[in-house]
This record gives C-alpha cells, structure tokens and sequence, in this order.
C-alpha cells in the first residue's frame, strides 16, 4: 500500500493499453501511478504540483510531449520527465535531454530500463525540492540583516579583508568585526567558504 507522502508517477500517454501496461508494471515496481490520456489533461491535474515525475508519450493528438515540456518550463513547476517514443528521432533526444528530461526511451521499453529511469526522476525531483527548501531558509536568514550587514555580507562573499570593507564603507575594523560576528551568527555559518555558498545557493 502506497504512503500519503509518496511521491507520484504520472503516466500520459494517448494509447489506452499502453497506459494500462504501464500502470500495471510501475505499480508492480513499488511505485504510486496515475494514468492520463493527453498533455492538456496533465496541466490540469493538480498531482502535478505534488511531489512527482512523468512517463511521457511523445507523440500525441494535439499537444506533443516535447511541446507539453517547453510548457512546463515556462511555470515555477520543475517536473522530471521521462519520455517514451515508438517514433523516436536523434534530434528529438537530443532537444528533450537539452532541456532536462532524464531520459528518452523507445517502445517497446525493456521494464527493467523505464524503472530504473523513473527512480532517477524520482530522486532528481527529491534533490530540486531538498535544494530550493534549503534556498528559502537561506532567504529567511538573509531577510534578518540589517542593511549594513548586507554590505558587509556582500563584500565578505567576494573576498574582502576586514580592512578592506572598513575602507569601502568607510567605517572603523572593529565595526566591521562587530557586523561580521553578526552576519556569521545569523546566516548560521561556519565560515566564509560555507557563507558563499550558501548564498550562491540562493542565486545571488
């Protein structure tokens, strides 16, 4: 029996006895699944906000699986896909894997290869969500400091010497020592090393 918190795979594919199959097999595997007929379907299921990856047809009436992922990118959503093809073209591969599909399969897949490819999905989306978590506590500690400890925060990232930021703001050693005490005890670092990079993790 599947856990409320287990993460989602959502199969969209047009041909019902390939979602069938597939469904069977994933849910075999240990996996929670869905199945949906169509990308339009996929956009307003709202799993898709949930912890989750997706086993993808490539092609299909109406929104194409590559079309479905372009879309995808334009939102805050960050959804590992998987693509399935019985079509599959080297240049297809290559556009869906340049924009960070996790892998691109064709049918008839061999069911050790597809499980095997959505728990990369599934962890790759573990690792997305791990990591922007720990870029909002981040933020959090950031909105704590002051004005001038974020001068001083921003001069300590890039290498300056305590007497080199006394200099650029202009004020005494001592009170940059003071805001730096302050800077490293509110962001919770232990050094200026873990301090970059704790905000590069933020995307400053």
């Amino acid at each position: 029996m599947n856990a409320p918190d287990q993460p989602w795979v959502i199969v969209v594919d047009d041909d019902a006895a390939v979602r069938i199959a597939l469904q069977h097999l994933l849910t075999a595997a240990g996996f929670r699944v869905t199945t949906l007929s169509s990308a339009a379907a996929l956009l307003e299921d709202p799993r898709l906000h949930l912890p989750c990856c997706v086993v993808l047809d490539l092609q299909m009436p109406g929104t194409s699986g590559l079309e479905l992922q372009a879309t995808l990118e334009g939102t805050a959503l960050d959804v590992p896909i998987v693509f399935l093809t019985a079509h599959g073209s080297v240049a297809a591969g290559v556009r869906a894997m340049k924009r960070g599909a996790v892998d691109f399969l064709e049918k008839p897949v061999d069911p050790q290869v597809l499980i095997d490819a959505v728990r990369r999905a599934l962890a790759r989306g573990a690792d997305t969500r791990e990591r922007r978590k720990r870029a909002a506590a981040i933020r959090a500690h950031l909105d704590t400091l002051s004005p001038r400890e974020r001068e001083v925060l921003d001069r300590l990232v890039k290498g300056r010497t305590n007497r080199q930021i006394a200099g650029e703001l202009a004020i005494t050693e001592r009170t940059v020592k003071f805001h730096r005490e302050h800077v490293m005890d509110k962001m919770r670092a232990g050094s200026i090393a873990e301090l970059a990079r704790m905000v590069e993790q933020t995307g400053r």
